[in-house]
């Protein structure tokens, strides 16, 4: 959505925008796009459900990382601010440069510091869904999940929104209704859920629900943050590990103890304020035949993975089944 070689400037502008009047001009741009986007999504899914993760990557790795994609970048942003230098242009890129970007400005983070993006795709994703309705009879039911939590505090103004002191960050709820009354329309069920991928979300899994209509774990960075491991950068030494069995599998394959501990602990912990809370897992994870009984036993609804995976999955959670009948 965002890295096709016609919109990633047009993204990149937004990162280094100076105020917030220039990001609101930027993003009525990108809105267009992500209706397009989100219309197309929903037209071929019909009525399933459809999960959209909203904005989660850091905003550093949107910027140029090598000279010719930065030249360019200067070059496209000088056509509509001539009088911003290049020299300012590139000041700008560093400043959002970060240490460890994996856990910084990402996902809700950038949604606290720039409510006015969320905001952007939020309206987007109704307003696809309202044309879709209008234009060919197709009622979606769109989710929509918040990345990299770490407290229920932040699910909680996503959805419900927070205004302090002159600032506000509008939510999901008001957002929606907004929109409808200004449409017209009829109301669209939807649902707000989060990603479960920081060892702080699954020890708070229990207050989290009370704000979340679903879970669904990113084992990933699930795995990334309770192990300390850096999934870019672990193949450079799990040889090591592996001669001397300190790490038999490789974890981002292989879903570990303490992970499946946070997993199995959150599921539990958030059933118990909400029952009825879906749980699913998203990333390769769930196409390891090796964790789906694992998934299965603890109670999770769905695995999401990609397309290559999902057919080995598949026989995987047959053999399971039919063991489990022929044991009673």
């Amino acid at each position: 959505m965002f890295f096709n070689e016609k919109r990633i400037p047009i993204f990149r502008s937004l990162i280094i925008a100076p105020d917030r009047s220039e990001r609101e001009k930027i993003l009525k741009k990108i809105k267009k796009m992500q209706i397009t986007d989100f219309y197309g999504l929903f037209e071929v899914m019909g009525e399933r459900t459809v999960t959209i993760r909203l904005l989660d990557a850091p905003l550093h790795e949107f910027l140029p990382h090598n000279k010719d994609s930065m030249d360019a970048f200067v070059a496209f942003y000088r056509k509509d601010h001539p009088k911003v230098s290049e020299s300012e242009i590139r000041l700008r890129c560093d400043m959002t440069s970060e240490v460890n970007p994996m856990l910084g400005h990402r996902g809700v983070r950038v949604a606290i510091s720039y409510p006015e993006i969320y905001r952007m795709q939020v309206e987007a994703i109704f307003e696809a869904a309202y044309k879709l309705r209008k234009e060919k009879g197709v009622v979606c039911r769109p989710e929509i999940m918040i990345p990299i939590i770490m407290s229920p505090r932040e699910v909680k103004t996503i959805r419900f929104g927070k205004r302090i002191e002159g600032f506000e960050i509008v939510g999901v709820r008001q957002i929606a209704e907004e929109l409808r009354e200004k449409l017209g329309e009829e109301k669209i069920e939807y649902k707000v859920g989060t990603m479960i991928e920081l060892p702080a979300a699954a020890l708070l899994a229990d207050k989290i629900a009370r704000y979340a209509d679903f879970f669904s774990f990113g084992t990933n960075d699930l795995t990334q943050t309770c192990l300390g491991l850096s999934r870019d950068d672990f193949n450079s030494f799990f040889t090591d590990y592996n001669e001397y069995d300190l790490l038999d599998k490789n974890p981002f394959q292989y879903l570990q103890e303490p992970v499946k501990e946070l997993v199995g602990m959150a599921i539990e912990r958030g059933r118990v304020v909400k029952p009825d809370l879906t749980c699913g897992l998203c990333g390769e994870h769930g196409a390891e035949p090796e964790n789906i009984p694992f998934c299965m036993d603890a109670g999770l609804n769905y695995v999401s993975c990609s397309p290559y995976g999902i057919p080995l999955a598949k026989l995987t959670i047959a053999q399971k089944n039919i063991k489990d009948l022929a044991t009673g």
